[in-house]
């Protein structure tokens, strides 16, 4: 009797770990498919010289190409001065707007997150078709209008080298919070209240509850705000492709524009390959140090 129970018991764990192994196979034929497989071909290509009837090994000479082009250097320094000057900046601004909506009831605080959320589900190409028209070199333009309250002249937003990537950064600024807000306020609602109630008592101030128990506790989640928009934004690629082109003289060339450029503009597949190899290491080493000088006293 007792080894007719300890067999079917034996049954029904390896049935229970047939269905575990079969889950976890769809994740790894979807992840072998479409991340490792690209990834692998992409490594491959990189050492090629592609042709329409056939490619040629050439080993490292499209990362030694990469490496030479001043083109090359400049989307990535583009990239970088985007990043520095969006990805805080929008961090902050998300803090901020979720630290005002939280006092509100829960229905009001859907109302802000769906307006705030609106931008994240609409096409991009549509709010690219707005901020357009925003940026209309003419005197009708919004931000033309704007600017001249205030005695300046007409400005060529997009089409001047001084004001395209401003204008790239403006947008990024005042778009696109939707979902750092939502995170922040989820992780606002999962501080304990008796932190707070502590507080009071020891008659603490709004900025000191705001620096010694709300920041400490959102650690967590901005470090993961932070890696992720700094990886997010080192792969811009739409906003430069659809409000500029990288131009003007490619002061608003990214490294993803770039990337896309030399693969589907002048068929240089290898070099293109390369770079996005290149850019991949320039995220993995920059998210690498993230998490080693500001990640060392979390916990997750």
């Amino acid at each position: 009797m007792n080894q007719m129970l300890t067999k079917r018991k034996k049954l029904k764990l390896e049935s229970d770990s047939g269905w575990g192994y079969a889950f976890i196979a769809v994740a790894l034929i979807a992840f072998s498919l479409f991340t490792a497989y690209p990834v692998i071909n992409a490594f491959i290509i990189s050492l090629q010289e592609y042709g329409p009837l056939g490619s040629t090994y050439v080993g490292l000479e499209n990362f030694v190409n990469s490496f030479a082009d001043e083109l090359f250097w400049k989307a990535l320094k583009n990239t970088l001065v985007y990043t520095l000057l969006t990805v805080p900046f929008n961090i902050f601004l998300s803090f901020l707007i979720a630290i005002l909506i939280m006092p509100f009831k829960k229905k009001t605080q859907s109302i802000f997150k769906a307006v705030y959320y609106l931008p994240a589900v609409a096409s991009g190409v549509s709010l690219a078709v707005v901020w357009l028209w925003i940026f209309d070199p003419l005197k009708s333009g919004i931000a033309n209008q704007l600017v001249g309250l205030f005695g300046i002249d007409n400005q060529n937003w997009l089409g001047s080298s001084a004001t395209s990537m401003f204008s790239l950064v403006l947008m990024s600024w005042l778009s696109s919070h939707g979902t750092a807000i939502i995170i922040y306020l989820a992780a606002l609602l999962g501080i304990d209240n008796s932190y707070y109630e502590a507080a009071d008592i020891d008659g603490a101030t709004f900025l000191q509850k705001l620096w010694f128990i709300v920041i400490p506790f959102l650690k967590p989640t901005t470090l993961f705000l932070l890696v992720t928009g700094v990886i997010g934004s080192f792969q811009v690629f739409q906003n430069a492709y659809l409000m500029t082109g990288g131009g003007p003289d490619h002061a608003t060339t990214m490294v993803g524009l770039l990337i896309f450029n030399n693969a589907f503009t002048y068929f240089e597949f290898g070099e293109a390959a390369a770079q996005s190899l290149l850019l991949a290491a320039v995220i993995a080493l920059i998210s690498f140090l993230q998490f080693k000088f500001l990640g060392k006293d979390i916990e997750y």
